[in-house]
């Protein structure tokens, strides 16, 4: 059974109306139908080099996590949903949309990604911070700009900063903020903390957190941390040799049937 969407805690955080409609809206219908009201993502046999027909619903405003031995495309399949690589017609749908239909640059406006390691553009963090909705032709204010601080667990002392003087896991936080600023209404996380020490985890994952039950962002994050997916996830996909094997909630992994996800989980445990 797919899960109910989660709704904000509150709506007192000053962001602006324009921001707010896009963080806060999820669409609860499709205009093509045939989409449950709670699949933000359906993926129908995705098959490439790699992929062996994977299919799987995404649920909105949950933390999807896809784990599994090295080269099995879990970043292959993450990158399919906004089109860093072209998926074949007919196999990813976002609202019940065939997103190869769907104009790129705004898909991965609502499809934000995140890389393993961040990179950040020359100028200020809230210069950084401005970038997507300037392309758009809006100015973010500066309070704009110091709630998507907030949001990614980032002080105001951060506004005026340089990427050269940032750590790595400030920088992946810099990141998130910029991918918020596009009001995205999934976010895609490639290995986001792989290269963090454990403080700075802990940190993108309470805000990640934060960012499903407050805003009810529908998350999809790969990982080799089965600890961390179980931290955060609500449900995790087994993937394994191009195939989805298994799908089971954190705290059910124990019970995975499949040989080669058993032999993985006891390996990585």
């Amino acid at each position: 059974m797919i899960p109910d969407t989660l709704t904000p805690a509150n709506d007192s955080d000053g962001i602006s109306d324009g921001l707010r409609e896009h963080l806060l809206v999820v669409n609860e219908g499709s205009e093509n139908g045939g989409v449950g009201d709670h699949v933000k993502i359906r993926i129908r046999n995705l098959t490439n080099q790699i992929l062996r027909g994977i299919s799987v619903d995404i649920p909105k405003g949950k933390i999807v996590g896809i784990i599994g031995p090295s080269g099995g495309g879990k970043s292959t399949t993450l990158r399919a949903l906004n089109r860093l690589w072209e998926p074949p017609a007919g196999s990813v749908f976002l609202d019940g949309q065939d997103i190869v239909n769907l104009d790129v640059l705004g898909l991965r406006r609502k499809v934000g990604m995140l890389f393993q390691i961040p990179v950040l553009f020359e100028g200020t963090v809230a210069d950084n911070i401005r970038y997507g909705p300037q392309l758009r032709g809006k100015k973010l204010s500066d309070d704009e700009v110091h709630k998507l601080l907030s949001l990614a667990d980032l002080d105001s002392s951060f506004f005026s900063k340089i990427g050269s003087e940032l750590s790595v896991g400030q920088a992946q936080r810099v990141a998130l903020a910029r991918t918020l600023a596009n009001a995205p209404e999934v976010l895609l996380l490639d290995e986001p903390t792989s290269a963090l020490d454990p403080i700075s985890t802990e940190n993108i994952e309470d805000v990640l957190v934060r960012l499903k039950t407050r805003w009810g962002l529908t998350i999809v994050m790969v990982s080799h941390s089965i600890k961390q997916i179980q931290r955060i996830a609500d449900i995790v996909c087994l993937l394994v040799n191009g195939e989805i094997v298994e799908i089971l909630p954190p705290n059910k992994l124990s019970e995975a049937k499949h040989p080669m996800a058993l032999k993985f989980l006891e390996l990585s445990s």
